[in-house]
């Protein structure tokens, strides 16, 4: 991987409207200078299996934003996977249901990829990690709907939501099954010349 030296001055642009990767952009001691969500397609095309999907959809996102010469810009997507199922954001309550019912009592993987540009060049990762929900009952699943946060979320759930009661075990990156894997991201900005947490020493 082609790391450039650090710049002090670079601007990042985060091209993803969710709160969560800002508040874990956060964590890194970095606010963006600009927030650029891009207009893409996101469907899954025929045959197309989860890690494909994320790694094009990251692609196709960061190559979407319009970024200056002194911009870095950073792009993420996240999927959940139960085998070659791909659950993306519930259309409704009933799909948010769907999955969950499918998820409960099983494990399934979270998959989130990375795409970091500047100047054209761009850098990549994913990072897969393995979330197991514990056995759903009716009144956990309609309780879980009624609070709404499975709204906007890749499997219908998010893990630092209520939902959250669901998962006894992870294997993988905490931060990345949010949908930012911190230590990854960290990595890919500091080879595209970002100074991290302030550039304090």
């Amino acid at each position: 991987m082609t790391t450039l030296p650090p710049n002090p001055t670079l601007k990042l642009v985060l091209g993803s409207g969710s709160p969560r990767r800002l508040e874990l952009l956060a964590q890194l001691g970095l606010v963006p200078s600009a927030v650029r969500p891009p207009d893409i397609d996101e469907d899954v095309r025929k045959g197309e299996l989860p890690r494909d999907y994320v790694k094009r959809i990251a692609a196709e996102k960061v190559a979407a934003v319009p970024a200056g010469a002194d911009e870095v810009v950073l792009c993420a997507d996240t999927t959940v996977a139960l085998g070659r199922r791909i659950m993306g954001k519930p259309a409704d309550a009933a799909e948010a249901a769907q999955f969950l019912f499918a998820l409960s009592g099983r494990r399934h993987k979270v998959i989130t990829a990375l795409a970091v540009k500047r100047e054209g060049q761009i850098w990549t990762k994913d990072v897969q990690s393995t979330v197991a929900f514990k056995q759903l009952s009716d009144a956990e699943v309609n309780a879980y709907l009624a609070s709404d946060d499975w709204r906007g979320k890749a499997g219908g759930y998010a893990i630092q939501g209520p939902a959250g009661a669901f998962i006894p075990w992870i294997n993988g990156s905490y931060t990345g099954i949010v949908g930012l894997p911190l230590t990854e991201t960290a990595g890919l900005l500091t080879a595209a010349g970002v100074v991290l947490y302030g550039g304090g020493a």
